[in-house]
């Protein structure tokens, strides 16, 4: 069967988990990873797997636009606003792992199938793939006026781009929540939890609601976390949902699948596999087209 040819570029944790997760696709073929530090354990494990390397950043693909028909973007906020227009100009499909929001939000669970036609995605933010399925799940049948998400993860599963996106990661969370979750206000917060040994990802989603029904509620929500786990089996509530007056309580937990980072970084795990889920969709697109084109 062909694949469609991706290239990650940012070889730091998310980046290197997302080799891991392409290794297993059956439309994707991951060609390169691209850096900017040629010491990278990144480029380093991408370089013994057989992939082609570089550590000159973006002018890789400047130069060698040949290497992919996706592009994931695994750096930093501010560093994509700058890779999105030349991917744009090189005519590239981009998936955006960072909060830089300079596409359209996307979460795999919610709202795929509506942006098959852009060629450049946002996927929000960890936080934002964890929680924001459970918002659309209670807003489908409650109408959300109001959501709150706390995103905890282990101080250890964060590296630098995570922290240096942290004001980033509120602002696009909750924008996230509004557009894709449904709700009428959000408000996100992350926490870094040093704890030894350290925690899984755990989220929780506090929703404000006009129609309470706490049946259809509860199966929505359960009906979203298989949604989820077809792509990020680690995914799993922690306890029913709570519920209080017009108020619903969910509590989230996420195990990482342990492809590069132990199975507590659960953020990063739900990001990289949002990530392959979402270009999948779109490879599959492009294999559709090329095939339908062949008949012809």
């Amino acid at each position: 069967m062909s694949k469609i040819k991706a290239a990650i570029i940012g070889s730091g944790n998310i980046g290197t988990d997302l080799m891991y997760k392409l290794e297993r696709s059956k439309v994707i073929e991951l060609t390169a990873m691209i850096g900017i530090d040629p010491d990278s354990d990144g480029l380093k494990r991408a370089k013994e797997k057989g992939y082609e390397v570089f550590s000159n950043g973006i002018q890789a693909l400047v130069d060698r636009p040949d290497l992919a028909e996706i592009v994931f973007d695994a750096t930093s906020a501010k560093t994509h606003v700058r890779h999105a227009k030349i991917l744009e100009d090189l005519g590239k499909l981009a998936i955006d792992l960072t909060p830089a929001a300079s596409g359209p939000f996307v979460s795999p669970a919610v709202n795929m199938q509506t942006n098959l036609d852009v060629t450049n995605v946002n996927l929000i933010t960890c936080g934002g793939q964890a929680t924001i399925p459970i918002v659309h799940a209670v807003n489908r049948v409650a109408d959300v006026t109001y959501a709150e998400i706390v995103a905890t993860i282990s101080s250890k599963s964060a590296g630098p781009g995570t922290r240096a996106n942290i004001d980033e990661f509120t602002i696009t969370t909750k924008r996230g929540i509004e557009e894709v979750g449904g709700a009428d206000q959000g408000k996100a917060i992350i926490i870094l939890n040093p704890a030894e040994p350290p925690i899984l990802m755990r989220d929780t989603i506090y929703c404000e609601v006009k129609n309470m029904n706490k049946e259809e509620i509860t199966k929505s929500i359960y009906d979203m976390v298989e949604t989820v786990k077809q792509y990020v089996p680690g995914y799993r509530l922690k306890q029913d949902p709570l519920f209080d007056e017009n108020r619903v309580t969910v509590f989230i937990e996420v195990e990482g699948a342990g492809d590069y980072f132990p199975i507590y970084a659960g953020n990063l795990d739900i990001m990289t596999a949002a990530a392959t889920r979402v270009a999948e969709d779109f490879a599959q697109q492009m294999l559709n087209l090329e095939n339908a084109n062949s008949v012809r």
